[in-house]
């Protein structure tokens, strides 16, 4: 069983930037995708950014060009630096490990979230 626990979130003012950290715990994170999601009130979860086992990084169009994920495969920490931030990124941010083939998920694991706040 692995556990995922986020931090570094909080309040900032537009144009400002915070980084979030996702330590893992358990056996398998060398093997694991990578993601942050967030969600903000009344709207689904959606995908920020993911990074592979090997470093190939993806990210929403939202936040492409500002946000930069990745991995510490040592420390077993997921990192998202959000730079130029927008009150339109308010949310609470999750972390999550995947492990998948090509068709199917093996494994799927989430951490508790962390809340950031975009306002001035």
């Amino acid at each position: 069983q692995v556990q995922l626990v986020e931090s570094g979130g909080g309040l900032v003012q537009p144009g400002g930037s915070l980084r979030l950290s996702c330590a893992a715990s358990g056996s398998i994170f060398s093997f694991a995708v990578m993601g942050w999601y967030r969600q903000a009130p009344g709207k689904r979860r959606e995908l920020v950014a993911s990074i592979t086992t090997t470093g190939t990084t993806n990210y929403a169009d939202s936040v492409k060009g500002r946000f930069t994920i990745s991995r510490d495969n040592a420390k077993n920490t997921a990192y998202l630096q959000m730079n130029s931030l927008k009150p339109e990124d308010t949310a609470v941010y999750y972390c999550n490990a995947r492990i998948v083939t090509t068709v199917v998920t093996l494994g799927d694991y989430w951490g508790q979230g962390t809340q950031v706040t975009v306002s001035s």
